[in-house]
């Protein structure tokens, strides 16, 4: 079967996800960051999170030796930085105040949780590449009713905090597989 990739693409958009932006320190001590929709939790003991990097970003070779990273979940009023940690061969630093996590890595300020980590595991993942990482140091928001940035069918959306869907009791483990 031969799969027309712009169609494949449209029907993976169906699926709602988080925005992040990943980064690290180059060996140079340059600091990289590249925003993704690919993050995913693995396991809680030990606890792993997951991302993936295009085998064809500027940066691959410094994610593919990378042995630290964090993780930055945006937070809906960051859209305009997703924008700038996706355009390649820009500086994505420019005029953002420099963060820096307990373990040294660059974070994004207002991120709405940073999750710091060491490399655990890396996967050939066709045109890009998986990296699993043990998260060794986490923050979160302190605002108490965090809004996420969402990426939906090529677009950001929001969510509508007035609109809740019953969930059954007892049944959380079984939908998060935890």
């Amino acid at each position: 079967m031969t799969i027309d990739s712009r169609a494949f693409r449209n029907a993976l958009g169906l699926f709602p996800t988080g925005v992040a932006i990943v980064t690290t320190l180059a060996p140079d001590g340059e600091r990289i960051g590249a925003t993704v929709s690919s993050f995913n939790s693995v396991s809680l003991d030990p606890p792993l999170i997951l991302f993936s990097i295009a085998c064809s970003a500027k940066a691959y070779d410094t994610w593919a030796g990378a042995k630290h990273y964090a993780v930055n979940i945006l937070s809906e009023a960051q859209s305009d930085v997703s924008n700038r940690f996706a355009r390649a061969l820009t500086d994505k630093w420019d005029g953002m105040a420099e963060m820096t996590g307990a373990n040294g890595l660059p974070l994004i300020p207002h991120a709405s949780a940073c999750f710091e980590c060491e490399d655990y595991a890396k996967h050939d993942g066709g045109d890009h590449l998986i990296l699993v990482g043990r998260v060794m140091s986490y923050t979160t928001t302190s605002s108490s009713n965090p809004r996420p940035l969402l990426f939906y069918r090529g677009r950001y959306r929001e969510i509508d905090p007035d609109l809740a869907i019953d969930t059954p009791q007892g049944v959380d483990h079984l939908l998060h597989g935890w």
